[in-house]
């Protein structure tokens, strides 16, 4: 999730410019900490804008994100639960890392196909297999 704590939108064009090198580079610069993360943005930036000649888009970073949030279940997860006639239980919710708790929300956006929101919730032992 580090380009989601930066602030930059990385479109998979603009990936798909940088080098090999360079993505690299990337996925083993820090950014952790708030300096950290305005050093890799400014970094970002700047290999976009060399690549495409603009850079990038900005986003507001919430910070709250509902993932991180264990004492409730936001509603899209459980709407979409309920389309299965799956209940998830605040334990369940609970006992998930905040990547599976990133995931499951990702999944059951009303833009999102949800294909794979079943086939999640069965990885991460919601439902039987």
């Amino acid at each position: 999730m580090k380009l989601d704590t930066c602030g930059v939108k990385l479109k998979l064009s603009h990936w798909m410019q940088l080098s090999q090198p360079e993505r690299m580079v990337l996925v083993n610069m820090a950014c952790t900490t708030a300096v950290e993360a305005a050093i890799y943005r400014d970094f970002l930036q700047k290999l976009i804008t060399e690549k495409t000649g603009n850079p990038a888009g900005e986003l507001a970073i919430d910070p709250h994100p509902p993932w991180l949030d264990d004492s409730q279940i936001p509603d899209t997860v459980l709407e979409k639960a309920e389309e299965f006639q799956i209940e998830i239980s605040l334990e369940q919710w609970q006992k998930l890392q905040p990547f599976q708790r990133f995931a499951l929300i990702k999944l059951s956006r009303p833009s999102h196909e949800n294909l794979n929101f079943y086939p999640a919730l069965k990885e991460l032992h919601i439902v039987d297999v």
